[in-house]
């Protein structure tokens, strides 16, 4: 019941502030569900709901990075591809973010699967110390988030945050 609550908050924070309009259905973008071929993350409502969780714990907020979206987008489709949830499926995140040529000196990534809207992803990834804590580790000032849809597998769609400092 308090995700609900707190995903509400969102949801009202968020109507003014959206780079990109809400779903056509009048539902915030961050229930779309995420399972078909056409369906992508919103990512500027991923980022405004990570920023907005890191402001009410006191951290700063994140911005989209064009490059990290690249490699984000690059490991969703490796474990799609491969029916497998990995970190390491497409090499380290160390070995993609410098074979990338991006410039960081920490970084962080959440993957999951089988969260068929953002809403979904981002309360599991609460739920879980690991995945939270990345979400909150104070020296993180950019991301990437993508999802890719996999019909034949069990877990239909993929997710990859990356967040680098």
């Amino acid at each position: 019941m308090a995700c609900l609550s707190f995903l509400a908050s969102i949801g009202l924070s968020l109507s003014g502030c959206a780079d990109k309009p809400a779903a056509t259905s009048g539902e915030p973008t961050f229930y779309k569900q995420l399972a078909a071929y056409s369906a992508k993350v919103d990512e500027p409502a991923a980022r405004d709901m990570i920023s907005i969780y890191r402001r009410n714990n006191g951290l700063s907020a994140i911005s989209i990075d064009p490059q990290l979206q690249k490699v984000a987008a690059a490991q969703v489709k490796a474990m799609a591809e491969a029916d497998q949830l990995s970190h390491t499926v497409a090499g380290s995140l160390m070995t993609r973010l410098d074979g990338a040529g991006f410039q960081h000196s920490t970084a962080v990534e959440n993957v999951s699967a089988g969260y068929h809207t953002l809403a979904e992803a981002f309360s599991g990834w609460r739920q879980s110390p690991p995945h939270n804590a990345n979400m909150l580790s104070p020296a993180m000032r950019r991301m990437g988030i993508a999802t890719a849809y996999a019909p034949g597998s069990k877990y239909k769609v993929f997710w990859a945050l990356v967040m680098t400092d």
